[in-house]
């Protein structure tokens, strides 16, 4: 089974430290903890602890996460429901899923919530580097479409393509 620690300092070298952007939606961040998401937190004072608690309770719990038995599947999902949201992750598997059923078998209901069906059918999955190339693709589309919705957002499109070259 996936280990949270190994996703969560995979992600924490992608998201760095403290940073107060006025041009980040987020405001003010450190460990990819934003104020706009937390707002009883004292962010600039945020321990590597503390936002490891948030992640664990918030992300990987919420996801799933260690159910699933390819620790690379689990930290790519993790990673993205930091930068993007717990239920797109959610819903960039289950797409990514049913995608690469090639039309076999049932679909996934695609609503964001990893349960066991979503589990069992990640961990079937026996390419598993498809999976993870086509979550990569998911998430390389939601970050064109940001910046084509928002120019102003380009500036992060260079460190979001990051986590996509080095899943």
């Amino acid at each position: 089974m996936a280990e949270f620690y190994k996703a969560f300092h995979h992600t924490i070298e992608m998201e760095g430290g403290y940073v107060s952007d006025p041009d980040d939606p987020g405001g003010e961040t450190n460990f990819g903890i934003s104020k706009r998401s937390y707002p009883a937190v004292d962010i600039a004072a945020l321990t590597p602890q503390l936002a490891s608690e948030i992640y664990r309770r918030d992300y990987w719990d919420r996801l799933n996460l260690g159910s699933i038995d390819n620790q690379v599947i689990a930290t790519e999902l993790f990673d993205t429901a930091v930068n993007c949201g717990v239920g797109t992750a959610g819903r960039f598997l289950q797409e990514a899923l049913n995608l690469l059923n090639g039309g076999i078998g049932p679909e996934l209901v695609v609503d964001g919530i990893v349960g066991s069906k979503t589990i069992a059918a990640t961990n079937e999955r026996r390419k598993r580097q498809s999976l993870l190339k086509t979550l990569n693709g998911l998430q390389f589309v939601r970050y064109y479409e940001i910046v084509k919705r928002n120019p102003s957002q380009k500036k992060w499109f260079r460190g979001w393509l990051r986590r996509v070259w080095e899943a």
